[in-house]
């Protein structure tokens, strides 16, 4: 159930999703689950004496934090700190610097986003109620994409360590039961990632062309496979040659940095900022597609599978080569990762014929960069135009819609 609020001071129209706020509180208990694991994991590490797998997993909890606190500070910054959620009026700009540093931006992120589900659960009456849920739907937007980064850069690593110590464990067959969990919360973690992304990028379609429900499981799907073969690869890899792995990785996010650079993003509002996204994009890039740039889109995604199929292959082969495992086990292995990652391309393309709407270039914008004119439904034809509406900035007469996640969807969609 939606209910449909508008902004008085732009006259824009939007709907509050309830669903959208159970992906929020799902999204909140997911993470204090993975904050506990982490710690938990952490103290397993060094108790047994896994030095360098509790060096691995220390780095990344705090580069991902780092990473997606300085998104945060910096979306504050473009919006000239401007606040309007509670949990934000009662801090000042240099409080926000101070939150940030100590990295708790995120958490001051998630909050805003969750106050008015919270506030309507206890029945309380909000002043300017309409615009401050304006106000959450565009904070959730950033929040989604914080989601994401977060997901390729803590999440997606942090399974991939807990894959490599399983496999290496599985030789000796003592599994213990705090690396499973906690790769389950780093799935979870990414699974969560994708979908509210996803979400988020439906929510700028009008609402006579929203998706059902089904188009983010068969998204969903796709991105299960295609993410989960690319780990399990860089698993078996890992597992043979450990310490390749951060060879494989620096050249493979060059090169991939290298791309995003050359696809000329224009996401963040600053050049610094523009910099860092590249090299974000590098990073989720090394897991998974990203459409971050207009133009030759279907070109761009047709030679990034191709070099993932090829660098998986590869992968695999080195797997094969370097293994101790018989014969039947490595052959089931390898064919099991190439087949799902082939699975998951065929899921994609039956996505994009069959379920994702197309944008027109012609009316890909109004004068005013608001509402378009035409939509589609999921069940039109593939070539059929679909149309953006424009979700509300902060509620304020001067500051035009400059919703970042718009820029992506206008990308997606097209």
């Amino acid at each position: 159930m939606e209910q449909v609020c508008e902004d008085t001071h732009t006259g824009f129209k939007f709907n509050f999703s309830k669903l959208d706020s159970v992906f929020a509180w799902l999204g909140l208990i997911v993470f204090l689950a993975d904050i506990v694991l982490d710690f938990v994991t952490l103290v397993f590490f060094y108790q047994t004496g896994a030095y360098w797998r509790f060096s691995i997993l220390l780095i990344l909890i705090l580069g991902s934090s780092v990473l997606v606190n300085t998104y945060s500070w910096l979306w504050y910054k473009y919006d000239k700190f401007e606040r309007e959620m509670a949990v934000e009026t009662c801090l000042s700009p240099r409080l926000f610097h101070v939150v940030h540093v100590f990295q708790l931006g995120f958490f001051v992120r998630q909050a805003g986003v969750l106050e008015v589900p919270v506030l309507k659960c206890w029945k309380k009456k909000m002043e300017k109620k309409k615009e401050l849920e304006g106000y959450a739907v565009y904070r959730s937007h950033d929040f989604c994409f914080l989601k994401l980064i977060e997901a390729f850069s803590e999440n997606s690593p942090q399974l991939l360590l807990m894959l490599t110590s399983v496999l290496h464990q599985h030789q000796a067959q003592l599994i213990q039961g705090i690396e499973v969990w906690k790769a389950l919360a780093s799935a979870c973690g990414i699974a969560l990632g994708v979908t509210m992304y996803h979400r988020s990028l439906r929510s700028f379609l009008p609402d006579k062309a929203n998706q059902k429900v089904a188009s983010s499981l068969v998204y969903f799907s796709w991105n299960l496979f295609l993410i989960s073969s690319r780990l399990v690869a860089l698993a078996l890899f890992a597992s043979v040659l450990p310490w390749f792995i951060f060879a494989h990785f620096l050249c493979s996010w060059l090169v991939l940095f290298f791309c995003a650079w050359r696809c000329q993003t224009s996401f963040m509002d600053s050049s610094a900022g523009e910099w860092l996204f590249r090299a974000t994009v590098g990073l989720i890039w090394y897991f998974n597609w990203l459409n971050v740039a207009k133009g030759r889109t279907r070109n761009r995604t047709l030679l990034y599978h191709g070099y993932m199929l090829l660098d998986i292959c590869l992968l695999c082969r080195w797997f094969w080569k370097m293994s101790t495992e018989s014969n039947l086990e490595k052959s089931i292995a390898v064919s099991v990762v190439v087949v799902v990652y082939v699975l998951g391309l065929i899921l994609k393309v039956i996505y994009y014929k069959c379920i994702h709407p197309t944008l027109s270039k012609e009316k890909a914008t109004t004068e005013d960069g608001g509402v378009l004119s035409k939509g589609t439904t999921a069940e039109e034809p593939e070539d059929t135009e679909v149309t953006f509406r424009s979700l509300p900035g902060p509620p304020t007469p001067s500051v035009e819609d400059r919703s970042r996640m718009r820029k992506l969807a206008e990308i997606f969609y097209s």
